[in-house]
Parts: C-alpha cells; sequence; structure tokens
C-alpha cells in the first residue's frame, strides 16, 4: 500500500482542481431509486442502473435493449408518451405514482430529457417517512409557510422563518440559510436546530466548499438530497451511453451520485444526511437552504417539493426585501444630502467650506464615513479621522495619474495604492469626488479597516493528501472555529451610497456653474465701470491741469515779486502752496497716465524680451551709475508675444523700484525668467514666469496686496526719495492688459522678487 500524509500546505497542489471536478458526469447513483435512461419515441432502454434486480426484480442487462413497456402498464405509458416535450426539456418534471407490472411497490417517477435522451428515475415510496400524501397537503403546507413569509420585513427575518419551516416538515437535525457574500465565501444568517447541537450562526464557509461546477448545478437543479452518505455508489449498464458514445450527463437527475470530496466533507462535519435548496436572485445563486441530519434520513418526492416551493418563494421574496432594505438606507441618506444641499445653495463660493466645516457629522455620515477632506487648490480642509495632510497631497497626485472619471472608489486602497498601508487604520477605505482636475478640487471620505474577526468554520484552505501518484485535495478535517484577521480593507461602498456621491457632486457643480455665471455678470459690471472710471480720471485729470499749473505759476509769481515784503511765515505758505501744487500736478500726471494705459490698444507681436530689458537698462543708465547697483542678468530672457514699450514700463519701474529701496552696501538686481513647464497634451503652451530681483528692504507679508493699490506708499513721502506711489499700480495693470498676473515674495530686510507672466495674446501683423 502506497504511504499518504497530509500537509497543511496547499502550494504545490492546483487547488483549482476541484472546480474542474465532473461531478456532472459521475457515472453512478445514489441507491434509494433506480435510473434508466430511454431513446427515441419507442422508449428503448439503452442504460439502466445497476440496482434494477434489486429493487425492480429486474437485472439491468436483462432491461438493456428492451422497451419501456416491460415495465410500465398501458395507461402509465400513454401518459409518459403524451408529455409535451418541452415540459421536460430542462429541469426534473415529477409525472405520477406507479405500480410497475407484477411488482406491488409504490414509485415516484421523475422524468427529464438530457442530449435527446429521456432519463426516467423511479423512487421507491417508504412508509412512515416525513410525508405529505397529496397535493391538498402540499398545497397547504406552502400556503401557510407563504403567509408567513410575507409578513417579514428584512432578509434576516425571512431566512429565519424558512429555516424554521422547513426544519418543520422535513425533521433535520439542524436547518440553515447560507449567504454568499460578494467574494464567494458564504455565512450562515439564519439556524433551525435540535437544541443540544452547537450553533453554526454567523460562521463563514470559505468559497471553495462549493466550487464553481457545484454552483452552477445548484442553479438549474433547485433541490439536492443525499440520505445517506454512507451509501454505495450503484453504477450504470453499460458505463458509456451507445448513443453519445460518453458518459451519460446527470446534471438534472435527482439520484445523481455525490462528489467523494463532498461526501469525505459530510464525514468530516459528522452530518449523515443532508439537503440543499437553491436561493436563485437574477438567475444567480443567492444562497442555499442547508439541512444537516447526524442519521441517515431519507425525505419523499412531495415533501421536497414542499421545500422546493419554499425556496423558489424565498427567492420571490429576496429581490423587493433587499431593494425595500436599500431604498431606506438610500431614504436616509437623501434627507442628509437635502440638509447638505439646502445649506450649500445659501453660501457663496468664499463660504462653502465654511458651510461644509459646519456641518460635519451630515458630511460624515451622507456615504456613512468616518472621515472626509475637502481639498481646494491645493488646501485641505480635515473632516473626521485622516491621513496626513502631506499623504493627501500625495494621493492627490496618485489620483491625477488616474484615468478621466467623476469618482474613484475603493474598499482597500493599500492594494491599489501602497503608500496608503501607512493609514489604513482611519483610511481603508476611499471615496474620491472629482470636482475640477484642471483647479485641483477634491471631495475624499475614508472609511478606517474593518480588523474584523471572521469565525470560519474550519480552516479555509483545504488540506492537501498526497500519494506517489497524484495529489489531490481533500476537504478540511477539523471544523473548530478559527480567526482570520482581515487586514486592510474596509466595510465596500454600497451602490446607493455612490450614487448619493455622484448626485452630490452634480449639485456641487451646478452651485459653482451658478455662482460663476454671478462672477463674470459682476465681473462685466466691473469692466463697465472701469471703463468709466477710466474715462472720468482721463478727463479729471486731463482738464484739472490747466487751473492747477495757473495756481503753481501765480504762487510761484508772488513769491519772486512780492516774497521780499512778506514777513517769514507768509513766505513759507507760499512755499507751501508752490511745492503742494507742484505735487499736485505729479499725481494728476500719474493718474492721467494710468488711465492712458487702460485706454490705449496694446501693439503685440513676438518680442525678444532681452532687447526690452536693454532698453530699460538704457534709460536707467545714469541712476544705475549713481546709485553704484549691479544688474544681474543669468540668462538670456524669452521671445514672448507682447506690446514691447509697456512691458519696457514694467522692467523700468520695477528696477527703479529696487533702486529706490536698497540700503545695501553691495546693491545688486537680478533680472530673469523661469521656463515652463510642459503642458499636457493637447493643451496650449504655459507662458513663462518673469521676474525681478534685489537685495534691498524688502517688504512685510502683511503689505503684499496693498502695495499695488493706486497712491500707496508704505513709507513718508520724503523717504526713499519720495514718489507717486503709483509705478507698482501701473505695472499690475499693464500685466493684467496682458491676461498675465503678477506677484511676490520678499523678506523683511533681505529683499524682494517680483513674478509677474504674460498671458497668450495674438500677433497683430502690422
Amino acid at each position: 500500500m502506497m504511504e499518504q500524509h497530509e500537509v497543511s500546505t496547499i502550494s504545490t497542489v492546483d487547488v483549482s482542481q476541484c472546480d474542474r471536478e465532473p461531478i456532472q458526469i459521475p457515472g453512478s447513483i445514489q441507491p434509494h431509486g433506480v435510473l434508466l435512461v430511454l431513446r427515441g419515441p419507442e422508449l428503448t432502454i439503452v442504460q439502466a442502473s445497476q440496482n434494477t434486480a434489486v429493487i425492480l426484480g429486474i437485472p439491468a442487462e436483462s432491461l438493456v435493449g428492451q422497451p419501456l413497456g416491460i415495465l410500465l402498464k398501458e395507461q402509465d405509458l400513454a401518459t409518459l408518451v403524451t408529455v409535451p416535450q418541452e415540459h421536460i426539456e430542462r429541469n426534473p418534471l415529477y409525472l405520477f405514482t406507479i405500480e410497475l407490472k407484477g411488482n406491488e411497490q409504490r414509485f415516484d417517477c421523475i422524468v427529464h430529457r438530457q442530449d435527446g435522451l429521456l432519463l426516467f428515475e423511479l423512487e421507491v415510496i417508504r412508509e412512515g417517512d416525513y410525508a405529505v400524501t397529496s397535493p391538498k397537503d402540499i398545497y397547504s403546507t406552502v400556503q401557510a409557510v407563504f403567509s408567513r413569509l410575507q409578513h417579514s420585513s428584512t432578509i434576516v427575518a425571512l431566512s429565519e422563518q424558512v429555516a424554521e419551516q422547513v426544519r418543520s416538515i422535513t425533521g433535520f437535525d439542524r436547518v440553515m440559510v447560507y449567504r454568499f457574500e460578494p467574494d464567494g465565501h458564504g455565512i450562515v444568517i439564519a439556524e433551525a436546530r435540535r437544541a443540544d447541537l452547537p450553533t453554526f450562526l454567523n460562521l463563514h464557509y470559505p468559497a471553495s466548499d462549493i466550487p464553481a461546477q457545484a454552483r452552477r448545478l445548484y442553479t438549474l437543479n433547485w433541490l439536492r438530497l443525499i440520505p445517506d452518505r454512507s451509501y454505495t455508489p450503484v453504477p450504470l449498464v453499460p458505463a458509456i451511453n451507445p448513443v453519445t458514445g460518453q458518459t451519460l450527463d446527470m446534471s438534472f437527475s435527482v439520484l445523481r451520485s455525490v462528489s467523494p470530496i463532498h461526501i469525505e466533507y459530510l464525514k468530516n462535519m459528522e452530518v449523515a444526511a443532508s439537503m440543499s435548496i437553491s436561493i436563485v436572485k437574477n438567475n444567480t445563486l443567492w444562497g442555499l437552504i442547508a439541512c444537516h441530519h447526524e442519521t441517515p434520513h431519507y425525505i419523499s418526492y412531495d415533501i421536497r417539493t414542499a421545500c422546493e416551493l419554499i425556496g423558489r418563494i424565498m427567492s420571490l421574496q429576496v429581490p423587493p426585501i433587499e431593494e425595500r432594505e436599500d431604498a431606506v438606507y438610500l431614504t436616509k441618506l437623501k434627507n442628509i444630502q437635502s440638509q447638505l444641499l439646502v445649506i450649500l445653495s445659501e453660501q457663496g463660493t468664499s463660504s462653502f467650506v465654511d458651510a461644509l466645516v459646519s456641518k460635519r457629522q451630515a458630511v460624515l455620515d451622507v456615504v456613512n464615513a468616518t472621515g472626509s477632506v475637502i481639498y481646494l487648490d491645493g488646501t485641505c480642509h480635515v473632516l473626521g479621522e485622516a491621513p496626513p495632510l502631506n499623504e493627501i497631497e500625495q494621493l492627490v497626485d496618485w489620483i491625477e495619474q488616474q484615468p478621466e472619471a467623476e469618482i474613484l472608489f475603493t474598499n482597500s486602497l493599500s492594494q491599489r495604492y501602497s503608500p496608503a498601508a501607512s493609514y489604513m487604520a482611519c483610511a481603508s477605505g476611499m471615496l474620491a469626488l472629482i470636482l475640477s482636475r484642471a483647479r485641483r478640487q477634491y471631495w475624499f471620505w475614508f472609511r478606517p479597516e474593518v480588523v474584523q474577526t471572521v469565525q470560519w468554520a474550519g480552516e479555509p484552505a483545504k488540506s492537501v493528501v498526497i500519494s506517489e501518484q497524484s495529489a489531490r485535495l481533500s476537504p478540511r478535517t477539523s471544523f473548530a472555529s478559527w480567526k482570520q484577521l482581515v487586514q486592510g480593507t474596509a466595510l465596500a461602498w454600497k451602490q446607493g451610497e455612490i450614487e448619493i456621491a455622484l448626485e452630490l457632486r452634480m449639485a456641487l457643480i451646478h452651485i459653482f456653474l451658478r455662482q460663476a455665471e454671478e462672477l463674470a455678470r459682476l465681473n462685466l459690471e466691473l469692466q463697465y465701470s472701469n471703463a468709466e472710471l477710466d474715462a472720468f480720471a482721463y478727463a479729471a485729470s486731463h482738464d484739472l491741469k490747466e487751473p492747477l499749473r495757473g495756481i503753481h505759476n501765480y504762487a510761484h509769481f508772488l513769491l519772486e515779486d512780492y516774497g521780499s515784503q512778506l514777513d517769514e511765515e507768509g513766505v513759507y505758505k507760499l512755499r507751501t502752496l508752490v511745492s503742494l501744487s507742484q505735487r499736485m500736478e505729479d499725481l494728476m500726471n500719474s493718474l492721467l497716465y494710468y488711465s492712458h494705459v487702460g485706454r490705449v490698444d496694446l501693439s503685440v507681436r513676438e518680442t525678444d524680451l532681452s532687447l526690452v530689458l536693454q532698453q530699460a537698462l538704457e534709460f536707467l543708465h545714469t541712476r544705475l551709475q549713481e546709485s553704484n547697483m549691479q544688474v544681474r542678468v543669468p540668462a538670456s530672457l524669452p521671445k514672448v508675444v507682447c506690446d514691447g514699450a509697456r512691458v519696457c514700463e514694467i522692467y523700468i519701474n520695477l528696477i527703479s523700484n529696487a533702486i529706490k529701496y536698497s540700503d545695501k552696501p553691495d546693491k545688486w538686481i537680478e533680472v530673469g525668467s523661469v521656463p515652463a513647464s510642459s503642458p499636457p497634451d493637447g493643451q496650449e503652451e504655459r507662458p513663462p514666469i518673469l521676474y525681478v530681483r534685489d537685495n534691498g528692504i524688502g517688504i512685510s507679508a502683511d503689505h503684499f496686496d496693498s502695495i499695488f493699490r493706486i497712491f500707496k506708499r508704505l513709507h513718508g513721502r520724503e523717504e526713499f526719495g519720495g514718489g507717486s506711489g503709483v509705478g507698482l499700480t501701473i505695472v499690475k495693470k499693464i500685466v493684467e492688459r496682458h491676461n498675465g498676473v503678477i506677484w511676490i515674495e520678499s523678506t523683511e530686510g533681505q529683499g524682494t522678487t517680483f513674478y509677474w507672466t504674460l498671458g497668450p495674446l495674438k500677433t497683430v501683423q502690422n
């Protein structure tokens, strides 16, 4: 005898062989009935189970080749012949209770077609079995069960009723309702059992316990009975069907023999008899009603029929109850969503985040999350438990590399994005709304890792029996519960939660669009107002210059002609009048020029900024020499489409300011550009970033915005050479006329850098 041993690993064995076991062609039947395979309209017996001699009194060899008429009475044979073929094309059909010729034993007759053959199965009717003796009894039993099931409002309640009713009419020691989870493994969700038996409730069974081909058969044939697992299989005679030349396909047979692996499985569970009833939802196996008995236990066909009807009733009940449960949950989420949308619709863009933060719990509950992050333009707003901010930045970078989508969700983020393993305790599940990729606006929800203790009904991996010739899987030998730790996984996002999030995204986008339209309207009104203001400023400054110049001149004449006749105070007042009128004229000139910048058309063409800078430096040559200022140009400036004369004014103003506000003995100015990054495919090339940097007195961050206001000065009128306070305002105006932006970086006492861009403009050909 070859030596065998068990090992706890399956690494050397292909575990999928269980899925390839040909359980539909076992070549044998269980012994509590006989099988006859018939051909043609004459119903000739071409195969018979070998136990016909015991049950029918005629050896199988003697039956093969004979017409069925040697066994059936004429009226029963006529009934069989007249059964329409379509009625028995797919599923077993119970025909009648018969007595064979010369045989006082009564049989249940079940037939079905397969591969052009008629499979004729006879089950011996046993006195004293659990039996419903008439169709009326079957109807009454099912009617009572159906009445109870109608009042079940949840899947668990329905399952508990089914388990109780099936056990009541079958007498099995244990009846369980077993539901398949999305990953294929099953869980016992309801149970009715003998009081002295341990409970199996909430135990999980690995998907491999019911291989793929077994699940397929469960959807074809809704009920399967094994009255005695210790039976001896009864082979067919002959073994190969003479019509098809193959082993007989017994997918629909009620007597089909059981897989040896399944028999061993039942033995390990100490189950002597079993019956399973399918629960099918939308043509997919949803679960099973599993019945177990510690001793052999036969169930008559009429009782099995009642049980199958219960299974079909439950199959019809499952979809509406699940839909109702989902609808109740979805209604709860929609109520929360409505609260958020009411609040958001009443807020402006600036208070959008504040509104959400004020409703922190609603934001989390709307998709049943424990953490949320609103990421807008590089700023994170955190609610609840979420990953660190630096991790969010990297997560955003990763999402932007994913295919274009409105939403991205997973219940195991670390499997898709490995860095998430470091924070899976708070964010194993992620649902991300992509509000705007261009503006980098995202809304995240997170769920924590469900470090759930799963009670498995034994080791999930089957053990392997290895011999010198082969290695085969056998069911696990121990059914003691053990715990498996599920790590890095959160509760899966429900379809309703995903839909709620998508609706929330759509509503937010509508709110953003409405706010954008309002902003566009206000901008248009502002443009009109600015245009009118520019016109007014131009007219006012132009028209006021003449009388102001007259005041200045007459004050100067008075000082020259009558200064000797005035006392010291009078001379001081006249000199003050001259100074003030001169300052007023300077301000008028600045205002007039600012208005001119806003009104004059730009003359744009491709321009070499190196030449523009050279013109500006030539204009400032004397001042640069007097201040002993060093000008650095690290590299040639780029060519851009712009109005060269106006850009020259930018350089003149910024370099003049750098000269004016410098207090270092070693003074320098650096003028350069930062190359633009390559744009994504299909997008316009981005403009370069230009800059003027100095090592002067610097500017406090508190004044970064205010320095661009007209007539705004940060120092006294006479400090650092004075000035009108219009230079930076004009620079900003010119930049904006070029569709660009300007910003500042500065540290007090160390220097300042002005950055700006010149946006895309069309070249004007002269």
